[in-house]
């Protein structure tokens, strides 16, 4: 069994083949969010604190921390962020940015064991990403994408995933210790989107025994009901093998989604996490679901 161990100073998550989805919280991110950079910028971090603690209270296993904001010291940004995040909550936290210099602040002030989000199959990329992951233990999120861009064949995806691979084991990182990117790309503009990841995802677990993750609501940019969409996106992905996603536990439609399909996998034992979540107040267990699964006559 193939399991990715991501650590605060205080709790584990492991994202493993035959564990519960893992849940990483999108929301502490400020593209798209002009308040909330204006906020980061003037050093203001309060929201930043409410969004980890409001999605840790909803169900995220670990968080996601990005600070990328247009001619801002996102180095410094970053590393406040964490700072800040991990004074509110013991959730681990994904250190997200294209900055090298950013993700090495960020792992500076981290107490625990972090993801790296992310590497790519770019030369530079990787002979500058992979020795900071391996100097600080952590664990890294592989885009399987390179110099020639994204492949819409997940053939080539696959490979540049196996590339990143053997390029980790090389500075020291163990495969358990790469979390695989599928790259999901937007429905509405590729239709065969959907087929793709599920494809690439399935031969990901089954040829490299790698977890995998990804931005799971790319898959609706542009359509109406985006989480209806990324709702049947995650129940289909996480049936095809998928790991962990980075997504809003604030939507209740994904949670349900998440919550149902890990039900249908085997990996809630007793349906107690459904039931706890969802069971009526003051309802002995089993009762909600005895009442409505009881066949009417007449």
């Amino acid at each position: 069994m193939t399991d990715t161990v991501i650590a605060s100073h205080s709790r584990e998550v492991a994202i493993g083949f035959d564990r519960p989805f893992v849940i990483i919280g999108e929301r502490i991110n400020p593209t798209g969010r002009k308040i909330l950079a204006e906020e980061m910028k003037a050093g203001n971090y309060s929201r930043v604190a409410a969004d980890a603690i409001a999605q840790a209270e909803a169900g995220a296993h670990m968080l996601d921390v990005n600070a990328g904001i247009p001619l801002a010291d996102e180095p410094a940004m970053l590393a406040e962020a964490v700072k800040r995040v991990q004074s509110v909550t013991d959730a681990p936290l994904a250190i997200d940015s294209s900055i090298v210099a950013a993700l090495e602040a960020g792992l500076a002030v981290y107490r625990g064991k972090a993801l790296v989000n992310s590497v790519t199959g770019e030369e530079d990329r990787l002979e500058t990403v992979l020795p900071l992951v391996a100097r600080h233990g952590a664990a890294v999120v592989a885009i399987s994408n390179d110099e020639t861009g994204i492949s819409e064949d997940p053939d080539v995806r696959f490979e540049v995933a196996r590339k990143i691979l053997q390029r980790a084991q090389d500075h020291g990182i163990p495969p358990s210790d790469v979390v695989v990117d599928p790259l999901v790309m937007p429905i509405g503009a590729i239709n065969s989107a959907g087929r793709q990841v599920m494809r690439l995802v399935r031969r990901l677990r089954s040829e490299l025994k790698v977890n995998t993750t990804c931005g799971a609501s790319n898959v609706s940019f542009g359509l109406p009901n985006r989480n209806g969409i990324n709702s049947a996106f995650l129940t289909m992905a996480i049936g095809a093998g998928m790991t962990s996603a980075i997504t809003n536990p604030l939507h209740e439609e994904v949670m349900q989604a998440v919550l149902g399909a890990d039900v249908m996998m085997g990996r809630d034992p007793d349906c107690g996490r459904w039931i706890a979540r969802y069971r009526e107040p003051g309802a002995p267990a089993g009762a909600r679901g005895a009442r409505r699964g009881r066949r009417r006559r007449g």
